[in-house]
């Protein structure tokens, strides 16, 4: 995993880099981690020099790896929705969380809070109850210091990264 770089982020900002950090590290089997906004926008991710290629804005399909961190942000974004969307038709209250088990793979979606998600994708041989347990203690530590203002951060210093890097 590549670190990003945290130089002028609130100490907020920071503790939550290092969370995601953390989350990522410790884990066997996690392979990408997005933190995305009520609105879909990608807000903290695992390793973020790989959401260069995917936010190109050249009209060519992206290079980047399969399963970058901004189309892991997608994703849990679009499964949020539908799984939210669900929960409101069936009547069965508010959506914890989501598990999409796939042959080579696993996709992990919990809420945070204010309708922020947090997306895992792990490996085939991923412990899913680990990753699970892990995510709930991340959502737990990172919810109550997700405000507003340390979203539009979050997001201004993922911008600023982009347009940083010359792209």
């Amino acid at each position: 995993m590549t670190a990003p770089s945290t130089f002028g982020l609130s100490s907020e900002a920071r503790n939550l880099h290092w969370l995601l950090t953390n989350l990522v590290e410790e884990v066997p089997g996690i392979q990408s981690v997005a933190v995305v906004s009520s609105d879909g926008l990608l807000l903290l991710s695992s390793d973020p020099g790989r959401n260069d290629a995917a936010r190109q804005s050249s009209g060519a399909k992206p290079a980047g790896p399969r399963g970058s961190a901004a189309d892991l942000a997608t994703v849990v974004s679009g499964i949020g929705s539908l799984t939210i969307g669900a929960a409101k038709l069936m009547e069965f209250g508010g959506v914890r969380h989501t598990m999409v088990a796939m042959d080579e793979g696993s996709l992990f979606v919990m809420s945070i809070s204010d309708g922020s998600l947090l997306g895992v994708h792990g490996s085939a041989d991923c412990d899913m109850n680990v990753v699970a347990y892990h995510m709930a203690l991340f959502v737990g530590r990172a919810g109550h210091v997700l405000t507003p203002e340390l979203r539009t951060e979050l997001r201004q210093s993922l911008e600023s990264e982009t347009t940083g890097s010359g792209r």
